[in-house]
């Protein structure tokens, strides 16, 4: 097995949410700001890589009949940690997030490299799937929060850097905002796919 090849699948060529259209509804629900694309992709990694290397160590085990219900409460587990240490440790990225960071369990990027990947796979192999599909997720939410921020509120990382008279594309930070820029990213990166095939 390429070690390598499975870390980097999940940046460009098997890219969770620009390639494989995973995980739209936080995608587009919490990307108003870089911070909150951040902050969503980083909890979605963790229960990712957390959720992979214990379906992986526990595979053997866990009978096929109740495959899915032992992955959901293997998934359920981390996600409660990460809500509950947001919600201890950053009291207003959890608010922005709100009922998203309980859905990661029902997240298909989640459950979807469980069942495709880490129950088939050795431990390793889990882990590096999960960080990099993960990372590959962060990286695509996060790009879509940050156009969403500078276009729709003229600042990044709420730092404002466009004057109080200055006009902003207020379309941007609303629904239909992270279409057209899901759509746009979308659109270069089936570019940038072809191109590297």
């Amino acid at each position: 097995m390429n070690y390598v090849k499975e870390f980097t699948k999940g940046f460009i060529k098997e890219n969770p949410l620009l390639v494989l259209a995973l995980g739209m509804c936080p995608s587009l629900a919490v990307t108003t700001s870089a911070i909150n694309g951040l902050g969503m992709g980083a909890a979605t990694t963790f229960v990712l890589v957390m959720s992979n290397v214990l379906i992986a160590l526990l595979k053997n085990f866990i009978p096929n009949k109740v495959r899915i219900p032992a992955f959901i409460v293997i998934i359920a587990t981390f996600v409660t940690i990460v809500d509950l240490t947001m919600n201890a440790f950053l009291p207003d990225l959890y608010k922005a997030l709100g009922i998203f960071i309980p859905l990661i369990v029902v997240n298909c990027i989640i459950l979807g490299r469980a069942e495709a990947f880490a129950q088939k796979n050795n431990v390793l192999a889990s882990l590096l799937d999960g960080l990099g599909m993960g990372l590959g997720f962060t990286l695509a939410i996060f790009v879509v929060g940050s156009i969403r921020e500078i276009l729709g509120n003229g600042s990044f990382f709420d730092i404002k850097f466009v004057s109080e008279n200055a006009s902003t594309v207020l379309l941007f930070i609303m629904p239909p905002g992270a279409f057209i820029t899901l759509g746009y990213i979308m659109l270069l990166m089936n570019k940038l796919k072809s191109k590297l095939n």
